[in-house]
């Protein structure tokens, strides 16, 4: 009985995720085709990078589901290869709230070092550069977590292949944001490790220590 009523609230929320892509598609038809093809073609973030906005509303409905699939299959993840998880909707619930204030506290944070550098036209155009990338990420989840939810069998092979792709997806946009920013980073790399550690390490040991209260 349980798996059928996690299976039932994942479903749900992964047609939640599944609309605001549509949606995010019915707004900017053109702009999410583009968004689509971000690896192989840099048009995306030429183009659209240049009226990017504090709060951008392509970019929010791709958020939701990006929180939305990214802890489901976190979910998936951690049952499978560490422990299995007790489904309780308030529990996963805070696990979907800590995901999306992680994300959310690290990008106010980017943006408040931008300002306090004075470099904020920098930060904002590499802050674009990882929000499309994650968001990119989040249509993986999705279609990692509709194999997940639909079949039993591979599971640990869908979760692999999964995480692979994304981290090459998020591997090609950090190489990208640090070959369009290589000069300002070259004399200051000892202050990009720092920023590396403490802003893009720092979050995923805290959103892991989340996951273990979670299961705790």
């Amino acid at each position: 009985m349980r798996n059928y009523i996690t299976h039932d609230w994942f479903t749900i929320f992964t047609v939640i995720g599944l609309c605001t892509i549509v949606i995010a598609k019915y707004l900017n038809t053109l702009r999410f085709n583009d968004f689509i093809y971000v690896i192989g073609n840099s048009k995306y973030l030429k183009i659209y990078s240049k009226d990017q906005k504090f709060i951008d509303q392509f970019d929010s409905f791709l958020f939701i589901n990006l929180s939305l699939s990214l802890s489901i299959f976190i979910y998936f993840a951690y049952s499978t290869f560490v422990s299995p998880l007790n489904f309780e909707l308030v529990s996963f619930l805070k696990l979907l709230f800590a995901v999306s204030t992680i994300i959310i506290i690290k990008t106010l944070i980017e943006r408040l070092i931008g300002s306090l550098f004075e470099i904020d036209s920098l930060m904002d155009h590499y802050l674009f550069q990882k929000t499309t990338f994650k968001n990119l990420s989040g249509i993986v989840f999705l279609i990692a977590n509709l194999f997940l939810l639909y079949t039993t069998r591979y599971m640990e092979i869908t979760i692999i292949i999964a995480f692979s792709l994304v981290c090459i997806i998020n591997l090609v946009g950090f190489l990208n944001s640090f070959k369009t920013y290589q000069k300002i980073i070259n004399p200051n790399f000892f202050y990009f490790l720092l920023y590396l550690c403490a802003l893009e390490i720092g979050p995923y040991v805290l959103l892991y220590k989340v996951i273990r209260e979670y299961n705790g």
